[in-house]
């Protein structure tokens, strides 16, 4: 059964949908996706929700910098591969497009790896924001620039060439 619940944060209000067994989706303050999805009551939630919510408040809180709960992206064999060097980015760095294409052994596919970032269902967790251009802008985020921005200084991260 699929679950769902909303968490209040520094940045805005996120959405989390989780099963008995994985995260599925991580929504945006911005996203209006998740707005007519019904609240599971905090009795019937998951252990998988409870966790994914209190990792996201420790991470929110400044006392979480990695997540471990577990989560399913149901995407193609390249963008999951994608997704999986980008959580591999540590919290406070971040990582350009293109070094990402070439960890992926596809040095080319720089655009590939933005889509990828662009269909990320669990974003935070699997931290898209930390990825940024070559020249040091900030790139596509689908939270916006100005969540990005937040989110990589709440990380520490000073971008010096980013003009948002």
């Amino acid at each position: 059964m699929i679950q769902f619940a909303t968490l209040d944060s520094p940045l805005g209000k996120f959405g989390v949908q989780a099963s008995e067994k994985e995260i599925y989706r991580i929504f945006l303050p911005n996203s209006i996706n998740y707005q007519t999805i019904s609240i599971t009551p905090i009795k019937n939630r998951s252990n998988i929700l409870r966790q994914a919510l209190d990792e996201l408040n420790q991470y929110f809180s400044g006392e979480r910098r990695a997540f471990m709960v577990p989560f399913n992206l149901m995407l193609p064999s390249y963008f999951n591969k994608v997704l999986c060097e980008v959580s591999k980015i540590p919290f406070g760095h971040t990582a350009s497009y293109q070094d990402i294409a070439v960890q992926t052994k596809s040095p080319k596919a720089a655009r590939a790896v933005g889509n990828a970032n662009a269909k990320n269902p669990i974003p935070i967790i699997i931290p898209c924001h930390r990825v940024i251009t070559s020249s040091g802008e900030l790139g596509g985020y689908g939270g916006g620039p100005d969540l990005k921005k937040k989110l990589l200084h709440h990380e520490g991260v000073n971008l010096l060439n980013s003009s948002t």
